[in-house]
This record gives structure tokens, C-alpha cells and sequence, in this order.
């Protein structure tokens, strides 16, 4: 598909009215985009958990999954900043809280500035600096060279963005050791891989919008078959990732199956997702993108479990 041009977007925003204050909350919570923060902090306390080989203190997988979030939040705060001008021209991103005029843009710019200061301070007390270090990497990465520079510049935008995504396992990792070794790394590996093969099925689905705002996505600029082949290749790359971890970190037989049998579902949801578009069946892209999610989800648990089987 070529990328169309679109309407020039206003920078004007619908003027912002009086709300409730619980509206207000609920407004700056969405602010943070807390779904995603959901699907991050899944990868934190299982990375903790492996760390450990156990069971870490509670107090501090407590500690960081709250510095964690509201890390998340704030680089997701200030991207909902950078991107309120696309967001008024996407029916999916219409009802955001700056865009709809709920919270003014200086609001939230403010909002992800204070959040962002009080996630890197609660891991600095909480964990130890090296975490609070990656916290901060973690928010310039997504906001600069993700939202910034990459996403409406490049087709490959997702690919080398979605880094920001793998930071949790490394802040979770190293809140337990104070280091990083070549275990958590692979685990930074298996979300790098991971992303694309998440992101891009959502993609597909929204291309019309992605197309209107202008945004290069590879479902806007290549064919469906050639975004089926990326997802079959990024799935596969996931999929031996997490087969990397089973020597690097000496899992034991609950990881050794889930990985094995997950990752042959994940695998076969992308092969059928590339085999519907070859045929020229609008296939549900949708479908690999929850089926995505599931698989990261069941697998970091099992990364979670088998420490805490081997010590049974």
C-alpha cells in the first residue's frame, strides 16, 4: 500500500471543561496507557523471580513493579504529548485524554515530567541506582529516539523503538543483583523479537488510519503478505530466543515445556495469519495479536514458576 497524504492536522484541541475529579483521575490514569503498563510489568516480576532463583524479597518486587509503572507511564504520558496531533486523526486514538480536551497538553507534560522524576527516585531507594539508571534509559529511549525520531520516519519504527519495551527485565533483574548477566539479556532478546510480531498484526488492522495520519508503519508502506512474512520470521526469532534462555539460565522441565508448546501455538497463529493473506482471506490480524499476548504472558510465568519447582 503507498502511504497517502493526509489532512493537515490541527494543532488546536477541543477546549477543556469542567469534570468531576474522579473523572480527572480516571483521565490521567489513561494518560499512562495502563494496558500496556500491564503487559510490561508481566515481564518485571518473573525476571525477578529468575534472578533470585526463588522467591525475592516482596517488599522490593513491590517496590519496583511500582517504580516499574510509573516509568511506563511517563514515557507513555509524554508520548500521548509528542502525538496528540495523529491522535485526532485516528479513530482509535480519538478518545485520548488530550486529545478529547480533558487534560490541556501542558497538564500532561507536567504530569510525565513528575512521574518520570518519582519513578527513577523510588528505584533508586527502593532497588539500587543501576535500576534507576535503566528507568531513565528506559523513557528517553521510547520518547526520543522512539516517538521523536523513528516513528514517523521509518517503516522499521516498531523494530529498534520497541527496545524500550525490554528495559523492564533488565530493571527487574538488576533490582535483584545490582547487575546485569547474560540471562537477562536473553530475556531482553525474547520481548525485542517479541514486539514486532505483537505490533504489527495491530497494525494491519488499523493501516486505513495509520495511512491517514501518516504514519509509515509497514502495513501502510508494504503489501499485507510482505507484513505476514515479518510476523512469521519475528515469531520465529521470539520462539528460538526463548529456547536461548533454557541453557543461558539453566531452566528446568516447566520452562522447557512451556516455551516448547507456546511457542508452537505462537508459531502456528503467525504461519496461519501469512497463509489467509496468501490466499487473499481477509484474515483476522487481530487474532495473532492477542494470541501474542497470551504467549509472552504464559511464558515469563513459567519463567516466574520454574525456579520455585526446582526448590520444592
Amino acid at each position: 500500500m503507498v502511504l497517502v497524504s493526509s489532512p493537515r492536522a490541527t494543532t488546536e484541541l477541543p477546549p477543556v471543561v469542567r469534570v468531576s475529579f474522579r473523572s480527572t483521575v480516571r483521565s490521567y490514569i489513561a494518560l499512562t496507557k495502563p494496558r500496556v503498563i500491564e503487559l510490561l510489568l508481566v515481564t518485571t516480576a518473573p525476571a525477578m523471580f529468575l534472578a533470585e532463583r526463588g522467591i525475592p524479597n516482596l517488599w522490593l518486587v513491590l517496590g519496583t513493579l511500582v517504580g516499574g509503572a510509573m516509568s511506563a507511564g511517563s514515557a507513555n504520558a509524554f508520548n500521548m504529548f509528542v502525538d496528540r496531533d495523529i491522535d485526532q486523526l485516528m479513530e482509535r486514538t480519538k478518545g485520548r485524554p488530550i486529545v478529547s480536551g480533558d487534560i490541556t497538553p501542558r497538564a500532561a507534560l507536567v504530569f510525565a515530567t513528575v512521574l518520570g522524576v518519582a519513578s527513577i527516585a523510588v528505584l533508586w531507594l527502593i532497588a539500587n541506582p543501576l535500576s534507576a539508571l535503566l528507568s531513565l534509559a528506559a523513557i528517553v529511549f521510547y520518547v526520543v529516539v522512539y516517538t521523536l525520531i523513528l516513528k514517523r520516519r521509518t517503516e522499521q519504527n516498531i523494530v529498534w523503538g520497541g527496545i524500550a519495551g525490554c528495559f523492564p527485565v533488565l530493571i527487574g533483574w538488576s533490582a535483584v543483583t545490582s547487575s546485569l548477566s547474560a540471562a537477562p539479556w536473553i530475556l531482553f532478546l525474547i520481548v525485542f523479537a517479541w514486539t514486532p510480531a505483537h505490533y504489527w498484526p495491530l497494525s494491519l488492522r488499523y493501516v486505513d488510519e495509520y495511512a491517514a495520519a501518516s504514519v509509515p508503519m509497514l502495513s501502510v508502506v508494504r503489501p499485507r503478505l510482505a507484513v505476514g512474512l515479518q510476523v512469521v520470521l519475528y515469531a520465529w526469532a521470539t520462539v528460538v530466543a526463548s529456547l536461548i534462555l533454557i541453557p543461558t539460565a539453566d531452566m528446568g522441565v516447566v520452562y522447557v515445556v512451556v516455551s516448547v508448546c507456546a511457542g508452537s501455538w505462537f508459531i502456528l497463529e503467525a504461519h496461519r495469519l501469512y497463509n489467509k493473506t496468501a490466499d487473499g482471506i481477509d484474515a483476522s490480524a487481530m487474532r495473532v495479536f492477542h494470541a501474542s499476548n497470551t504467549y509472552l504472558t504464559v511464558l515469563f510465568v513459567a519463567v516466574a514458576i520454574d525456579p520455585l519447582i526446582v526448590l520444592m
